[in-house]
């Protein structure tokens, strides 16, 4: 079961473009890893192009919010990964 959500999981969080560039964050290998456990909780990492990124907090949202619309999905967890700010945003996206 957790391959066929994590497959529905990155089907939806490939509607997320970079705004700078226009492309889905999967295509563009922004999504590096996604893991579904038996009771649907979902851990996404996330690594932006550039560690400066200004958007990577609205793309991480984004994503937690379409991950977690997907039926079988209890909690959506959101990690940050080589980005200036990743301790600030991985705390202000996972947060609730």
């Amino acid at each position: 079961m957790s391959d066929d959500l994590k497959e529905k999981i990155k089907n939806a969080v490939s509607k997320v473009n970079d705004p700078h560039m226009g492309v889905s964050i999967v295509d563009m290998g922004i999504v590096q890893n996604i893991e579904v456990d038996d009771e649907g909780n979902v851990k996404i990492s996330l690594k932006p192009t550039n560690p400066a990124c200004m958007s990577v907090a609205r793309m991480a949202a984004d994503t937690k919010t379409l991950a977690s619309e997907i039926e079988g999905v209890s909690k959506v967890e959101i990690f940050v990964e080589g980005h200036a700010m990743a301790d600030s945003i991985n705390e202000m996206i996972n947060k609730n």
